[in-house]
């Protein structure tokens, strides 16, 4: 079982690099996609080369909070709330396509002039791999973060399978208390949970709910059928106690023609902000520096 939430991280002891990450306050905008208005958080000087960061299903920019300050002396960052998520407008309906426009576009609205490098998690990953496909001449590359490849997004099963309105809870702290990921993560550092938990949760009438819109799942086109036609250059990191095991990875390989970078982050969980973020920081780190020696 979860244990219940810690504390605010500045009432801890939460170590020094997150304080410092939370201390490097991004700029929050907005812009408009088709009509639905997408939150954007940003970090760095616009004139640097640009990153863009999209969280999974259900979840929201602020996932990356102290992800993103990592990359903010060389790069422009950008994390979306996608439509349907965190501080971001609904729609009807939710579509991986739309969703990759709203990557874009946050793109331009956050300031990053020419093409982004796009990371990806969990059903982000899916998100990133429609711009690869449908918008790679405009992307700098990818990274794909333990998305599976013969399955829909994890977070969208689980709200499928649940299929019942958006639970109202009488206060805040029991609404935090209740924070869990999809699919579920036993391991999560506790000062980091807190966080992410506190940007999840938004006042309603009759007390606190989740921001993320409840009917955004939908059928997805399989992360296996996507990768051979990428038109941009991609990573893929998986994590090894995540939804990607070896033979799996070994097929991505295979699929994206033995030519990419796959990466595995030892003793992580699918959510990899949450229980190994400094390894994280570190393969993506790495990433980019390859990238830019080699154009």
């Amino acid at each position: 079982m979860t244990p219940p939430l810690s504390p605010p991280a500045t009432a801890t002891d939460a170590p020094r690099w997150f304080r410092a990450a939370l201390a490097t306050a991004p700029q929050q905008l907005d812009t408009a996609v088709d009509g639905c208005r997408v939150h954007l958080r940003c970090w760095g000087d616009a004139d640097l080369p640009g990153l863009v960061l999209v969280h999974g299903g259900a979840a929201h920019s602020g996932w990356w909070d102290h992800i993103a300050p990592f990359f903010a002396s060389s790069h422009r960052v950008v994390a979306l709330d996608l439509s349907g998520h965190g501080d971001s407008g609904r729609r009807p309906d939710y579509d991986m396509r739309i969703w990759a426009d709203e990557v874009l576009a946050a793109a331009a609205a956050g300031g990053i002039a020419g093409p982004p490098i796009v990371v990806g998690h969990s059903m982000g990953g899916w998100v990133a791999a429609h711009v690869g496909v449908e918008h790679g001449d405009r992307v700098d590359g990818i990274a794909i973060i333990d998305s599976p490849l013969f399955d829909q997004p994890p977070e969208e099963e689980g709200l499928r399978h649940r299929r019942r309105p958006t639970r109202v809870y009488p206060t805040r702290e029991e609404m935090l208390d209740r924070f869990r990921t999809m699919p579920e993560q036993e391991v999560m550092l506790p000062y980091v949970r807190r966080h992410i938990a506190e940007e999840s949760v938004r006042a309603t009438e009759g007390g606190w709910t989740w921001k993320f819109d409840p009917a955004m799942f939908g059928r997805r086109r399989l992360l296996r059928e996507m990768l051979p036609h990428l038109r941009c250059r991609a990573a893929f990191i998986r994590t090894e106690f995540g939804l990607v095991p070896p033979t799996m990875a070994a097929e991505i390989d295979a699929l994206l023609g033995h030519r990419v970078p796959i990466v595995e982050l030892p003793d992580a969980g699918h959510h990899p902000m949450l229980d190994q973020p400094l390894p994280l920081v570190t393969a993506l780190r790495m990433l980019l520096m390859q990238w830019a020696r080699t154009g």
